[in-house]
């Protein structure tokens, strides 16, 4: 299999979550162990390059990449998830949504200071979530080298409101 036959099986969804969305279904590919094993190494070897000691993976999709892309990489691995999920003490990000706000938090002990650190989910639509993220990584003392992200949905714009001193990286664009 090689990356094209793997991006085939990314499912477009009309209407879902709400009518006039089309949702990017990733669930087929992750059913494929070679497709998700393939994609995982492709993001790793792209991640590999920033050198990180830390991915932090944003719930819940991101998870199923920074996790066994910090297995393969050997760097620890952070949790950025909703309020309230998270047993521990916390940093907390508030960021802006189109209609109101929304929020992230992650253990105060996810990052050190000084560490190398990159954001890895799933998709990178309006950028808020990921940008909120980066400010949590900031808040800890650690240093953002990169956003990671499987899927761009660039008509979205979002990797606009992430720092230009960081490079994003996307293994398949919309």
């Amino acid at each position: 299999m090689n990356i094209d036959k793997a991006h085939a099986l990314i499912r477009d969804v009309p209407d879902f979550p709400k009518p006039g969305i089309v949702f990017k279904d990733i669930a087929p590919l992750l059913q494929d162990a070679t497709a998700w094993k393939l994609v995982t190494e492709a993001m790793a070897e792209a991640i590999a390059a920033w050198r990180p000691d830390v991915l932090v993976g944003i719930e819940s999709r991101g998870f199923l990449f920074a996790a066994p892309i910090a297995y393969q990489l050997g760097t620890g691995l952070g949790l950025v998830r909703k309020p309230g999920k998270l047993p521990f003490n916390v940093l907390r990000q508030e960021y802006s949504l189109e209609y109101g706000t929304d929020a992230i938090e992650m253990h105060t002990d996810a990052v050190r200071r000084g560490q190398r650190v990159v954001v890895v989910d799933d998709v990178l639509a309006t950028g808020g979530t990921a940008a909120a993220c980066g400010d949590l990584v900031a808040q800890a003392g650690g240093d953002v080298v990169g956003y990671a992200f499987m899927i761009e949905l660039g008509f979205l714009n979002g990797r606009a409101k992430l720092p230009t001193d960081a490079p994003t990286f996307s293994l398949f664009d919309y």
